[in-house]
């Protein structure tokens, strides 16, 4: 009850406010720069990270450019040698799709949210009373001004992906065309059955880590991930290896970006992502707000994510489960 409350605080004020001549430039700026760096996988890619690069405070930046690595990876794979012996351009297509229109929403509005965060530190001013020109969930608005008070910098990269994971759930998730073709699929069913996804943060030694993505339609599922996947990415151990491997290596959107590292000589089997996609145009999903419709999960979603984890070393899992799909593949299409 307190959630809807305080949102319903913010939402009013947001009604009434008149904005000055700078931040009505501040909002222009802004929405030229996202289109901008919105046109594909690589793109976001490197807004992200070199967004990271100017303010190492908001994690968020770093785990979303790396997730998005994963997605490009998982674009390309349609197009390369195995799925297109497994699967026709019918059916490859829409799964290209889904993961741009998920990724291209996140973006949207995510980015926004980033620089607005740039510019009040550079003012030093919150400026976030901006975030509805970009129909930011006033829980973020919450959340940034939170965290411009307080830093609580592990709350603000969760409550960042617990935002854009609801954003995504009824235009794509829910989405009854991409249920047909996608979701709803016998070949999506079998990834998901065998874990055959995974997201994978790889090393310049050749080393990959992560977690195989299971029940992915599912919210909840979806925010587990990803706080552990944050957990990984920032664990001590691990993540100056992680940002060495970013900062090392650009990104094309093919697995041979990380697969060079696995073993010399090693063939690449999927293409940059510019050789075989154009850029897609997109139109933002008008749809209300999602925290007064979810406000009542917000502190299962806060929650801390389980510390004691499974090995997240997957080098030799990940390796086999490609072989397996390969052959599972090339016996289809020998039977």
């Amino acid at each position: 009850m307190k959630h809807s409350i305080l949102y319903s605080k913010i939402e009013e004020r947001r009604l009434t406010y008149k904005y000055s001549f700078q931040e009505n430039n501040f909002i222009t700026t802004i929405q030229k720069n996202t289109a901008k760096y919105n046109a594909d996988n690589i793109s976001r890619t490197k807004a992200y990270m070199n967004y990271y690069y100017r303010n190492k405070e908001i994690r968020w930046a770093f785990l979303a450019s790396m997730v998005s690595r994963n997605a490009g990876w998982n674009m390309t794979d349609l197009e390369g040698k195995w799925f297109k012996l497994a699967l026709d351009w019918r059916k490859r297509y829409p799964i290209f799709l889904t993961y741009e229109l998920a990724n291209w929403m996140i973006f949207h509005d995510a980015y926004p949210q980033l620089l607005l965060y740039e510019l009040s530190k550079k003012y030093n001013k919150p400026l976030f009373h901006l975030l509805k020109e970009f129909r930011v969930s006033c829980f973020m608005e919450a959340e940034w001004q939170y965290f411009w008070e307080e830093r609580d910098i592990s709350r603000l990269m969760t409550s960042l992906i617990i935002n854009e994971q609801n954003l995504i759930q009824e235009p794509v998730l829910q989405n009854k065309k991409l249920k047909r073709k996608v979701f709803g699929t016998s070949v999506y069913a079998f990834q998901d059955l065998g874990h055959f996804s995974c997201v994978i943060f790889p090393t310049l030694k050749g080393k990959l880590y992560g977690y195989s993505v299971h029940g992915f339609q599912k919210l909840d599922n979806r925010i587990n991930l990803g706080k552990r996947l944050a957990d990984l990415l920032f664990d001590g151990t691990f993540s100056d290896s992680f940002l060495n491997f970013s900062q090392k290596t650009e990104p094309t959107g093919s697995r041979y970006d990380y697969e060079q590292y696995l073993h010399n000589g090693l063939f690449r089997e999927t293409p940059v992502l510019r050789a075989v996609y154009p850029v897609v145009p997109h139109q933002p999903f008008l749809q209300d707000d999602w925290v007064f419709r979810e406000a009542k999960h917000l502190s299962k979603w806060k929650e801390r994510v389980n510390t004691e984890r499974k090995e997240t070393e997957v080098t030799k899992w990940f390796i086999h489960k490609q072989h397996q799909l390969h052959s599972i593949i090339a016996l289809k299409r020998w039977l």
